[in-house]
């Protein structure tokens, strides 16, 4: 691993100070930060830069890149799924969704993940370690290249807990929502995480309208604590009382994710538990029919029992939404195809 910086792992005020350091003026950091949101692997690529600048900033630092190892096209919808090698040899997924709003990309956040939850393949080896901001940038940046479209939606909701790699995270959001850089407008963006309490309050004071989406997938300790180990550190009471005030400071609608798993949280006893505890706050329920996964035991909800569990939670008041199946047939849920191809090694 070399040791030179990668300016995308700086926030733009960062860079722009490593710049007058360095004593050049502070509009070649706004050129460089621009080029790189752009996808350039070389230095020589920044032709508005002079030829010593480029030199110099050649020996400084590097410019991370993601390779593309496999990539899988559904025939059912569009959807893009990506295997991508970073610059030391690890694997991460991306994936790249088509809706009739625009492109959106989901995103890893980490390398691996320790939370252990029981329907995702991500967590299965556990956490290897954190991405960096521009590890996270070059999934956005290198497969909008690929595809040769703007992507206009990112999710953080591929491999990893974004809550867990907080201070990289929010790098990453400001560099991608900054004007000179994608400029990607933060209620453009989602993070998904399973429920770190104290980050999803901090989260909260960022001043960063971003949609929050909570991993919920049950109504009570019993169930959340068999299916997702971190119910044992944040019960399912302080994750809503940590989603109530996201939801209060922000004025934003805060999202529940609602994997339905045959048998295991799908009853109508379920539904109205779940109606019960969620009533107050501003939100919305997605659910999610499982993905199958090779490792694990668990199913998907019959149609007929998603659609009972909606109308429940419709009768008494939340919106309700039941998540379209995207990439149905290249097992587009994180980690699987990672998992598979480590596998096969």
């Amino acid at each position: 691993m070399s040791d030179k910086i990668n300016f995308k792992d700086l926030g733009f005020d960062e860079l722009k100070k490593y710049f007058q350091d360095m004593g050049q003026p502070s509009y070649r950091a706004e050129q460089v930060f621009k080029w790189l949101h752009q996808g350039v692997t070389d230095y020589e690529q920044m032709t508005n830069l002079p030829k010593d600048l480029r030199s110099l900033l050649k020996d400084k630092s590097k410019i991370s890149c993601v390779t593309i190892v496999e990539k899988k096209i559904s025939r059912l919808d569009g959807t893009i799924k990506y295997l991508l090698r970073l610059d030391d040899g690890n694997l991460i997924e991306s994936v790249l969704m088509r809706y009739k709003h625009g492109i959106t990309i989901c995103i890893s956040t980490q390398v691996g993940c320790r939370m252990g939850c029981r329907f995702c393949a991500s967590t299965i080896g556990g956490l290897v370690r954190h991405l960096t901001p521009g590890e996270m940038l070059d999934q956005v940046v290198f497969i909008q290249k690929d595809v040769g479209e703007r992507i206009t939606n990112i999710v953080l909701m591929g491999i990893g807990e974004p809550l867990d790699n907080y201070d990289n995270v929010m790098t990453f959001l400001r560099n991608v929502n900054h004007p000179k850089g994608l400029n990607i407008g933060y209620r453009h963006i989602s993070l998904s995480t399973c429920g770190l309490v104290e980050d999803i309050i901090k989260l909260s004071k960022e001043n960063m309208p971003i949609t929050l989406s909570v991993s919920l997938h049950a109504p009570n300790d019993e169930i959340r604590s068999k299916i997702m180990p971190v119910n044992r550190r944040y019960s399912v009471d302080k994750v809503l009382e940590a989603c109530k005030i996201y939801a209060d400071t922000t004025k934003r609608r805060v999202t529940f994710e609602y994997a339905m798993i045959s048998g295991v949280n799908d009853s109508i006893e379920n539904a109205k538990e779940l109606s019960e505890k969620i009533k107050g706050i501003l939100c919305h329920v997605n659910l999610i029919p499982v993905n199958k996964i090779a490792e694990r035991e668990y199913s998907k909800s019959r149609i007929n029992q998603i659609h009972a569990f909606k109308k429940i939670l419709e009768q008494n008041g939340i919106s309700t939404t039941i998540r379209r199946e995207l990439g149905g047939d290249i097992n587009a849920s994180c980690g699987q195809l990672r998992r598979g191809y480590s596998e096969k090694q």
